[in-house]
């Protein structure tokens, strides 16, 4: 028998709202209470935060097809660092995963070497093409956790509603990227006056609205359940706020580099800040802090997509979109509370606590009889990144040297420390 307790700790626990000094016992990978005798080995925490683990909807990992980009075993250890317990990963591989002998092959070596739990989504329709929905049933029977084509957008409407009417028939989440596609094609940056003077292809903001505004129509056609994983405009939240309030089954999320970093951040060509979607406005980032802060937004995710030198190394136009954050969610995630913007609970149910839930996952509490996936963090200790230090293999994040607050202490999976 495995007994852990934590001291002097500030419980933060997003199911209550709440963030207390106090104690907390874990025993055989399960927390067993709160403010208990202590028992078995004692972790001082010194009056730092304890906290559920983060479960990162949405994890880029290159295997296979990638693995120079991102192993199961690198991706792993930047998660434990950055005190995400559950990586929960996407299938834009090489094949895309989109049969269970391919979940398979994903899930046997995510169990090998990754430090922490990984559950796997699966592609919705076949390679991802948007013609062809894939065998929903023998997926979800294999352990896929939700279906999304990631940032291909099915265009073809009766694919995309046949895909959720089956998905809803088994109870399977749908995830989707919103936008318009053909006038989000080839754009780098989202227009205005600050694309205009860089002279790169942009996208209205509208795009992601029209897109939002087809996906919902499609799903209260269909009854299915569906999470929107990456919205960043002001403008797609009243057709979010319209579908929650008609009891739609729907949820959304939003990427940590849209809350903490605008269009301005491209400045001269900066492709480690080409993202998809594009940076927005500074008016469409505070938008979204403010609707994480209201539940409006529910998930915050890395959205971790690891890209190597020679793919960034090149004209902003032509450079590979995306950025490594395993371990610099939580930094940066904190960056709204130090600002005032968002509480620690607040934070933690969008970190933890609503995006376990809505995969159906145990934990993101902090309640007896939960798994013991904990994050002991320092939230005002100040550093200086360094993207090379970083444990992904790939370096490319727009936070290299920049000034941040809030240091992993350390991490337990199952109560099983696996960093610090």
């Amino acid at each position: 028998m495995t007994t852990i307790t934590f001291t002097n700790a500030r419980l933060i626990d997003p199911e209550t709202g709440t963030e207390t000094p106090g104690s907390l016992t874990v025993e055989n990978g399960v927390i067993l209470g709160r403010d208990l005798a202590p028992a078995g080995e004692v972790v001082e925490c010194g009056g730092k935060c304890l906290a559920p683990g983060i479960v990162d909807i949405g994890v880029k990992v290159g295997e296979p097809g990638e693995r120079h980009k991102e192993s199961f075993r690198t991706a792993g250890a930047a998660a434990a660092a950055g005190g995400v317990t559950t990586m929960v990963t996407r299938p834009d591989t090489t094949p895309a995963i989109d049969t269970p002998e391919v979940l398979d092959f994903v899930t046997r070596r995510a169990r090998e070497v990754a430090p922490v739990r990984v559950h796997s989504m699966a592609a919705l329709t076949k390679g991802r093409a948007g013609r062809e929905m894939v065998e929903i049933g023998f997926l979800m029977d294999a352990g896929a956790v939700a279906f999304t084509d990631c940032d291909h957008v099915v265009t073809d409407a009766k694919v995309f509603s046949r895909a959720l009417s089956y998905a809803r028939q088994l109870g399977a989440l749908v995830m989707a990227h919103p936008q318009e596609p053909v006038l989000t094609h080839g754009a780098a940056v989202t227009s205005g006056k600050f694309a205009s003077l860089r002279g790169l292809p942009a996208v209205s903001p509208m795009a992601e609205r029209m897109g939002l505004e087809r996906d919902m129509a499609l799903v209260e056609m269909t009854g299915a359940r569906y999470h929107a994983d990456n919205l960043s405009t002001a403008v797609a939240l009243p057709v979010l706020e319209r579908a929650k309030a008609a009891g739609l089954d729907v949820t959304a999320g939003v990427n940590i580099h849209h809350l903490t970093l605008n269009e301005l951040d491209v400045g001269d060509y900066r492709t480690f800040f080409k993202l998809k979607p594009p940076l927005r406005s500074e008016e469409d980032r505070m938008a979204m802090v403010e609707a994480v802060a209201s539940g409006l937004i529910d998930v915050i995710s890395s959205m971790h997509t690891p890209q190597d030198e020679e793919s960034k190394r090149l004209p902003f136009e032509e450079a590979a979109s995306g950025a490594v954050a395993l371990e610099t969610l939580l930094p940066a995630a904190l960056r709204l509370v130090h600002a005032g913007a968002i509480t620690l609970p607040v934070l933690w149910r969008a970190l933890s606590m609503n995006p376990a839930r809505r995969v159906g996952l145990p934990g993101g509490t902090l309640a007896t009889g939960a798994p013991a996936d904990l994050v002991l963090f320092d939230p005002d200790a100040p550093f200086v990144l360094n993207r090379f230090t970083l444990h992904s293999k790939s370096k490319n994040t727009p936070f290299d040297e920049a000034r941040m607050q809030g240091k992993v202490l350390g991490t337990w999976v199952g109560g099983t420390r696996v960093f610090g």
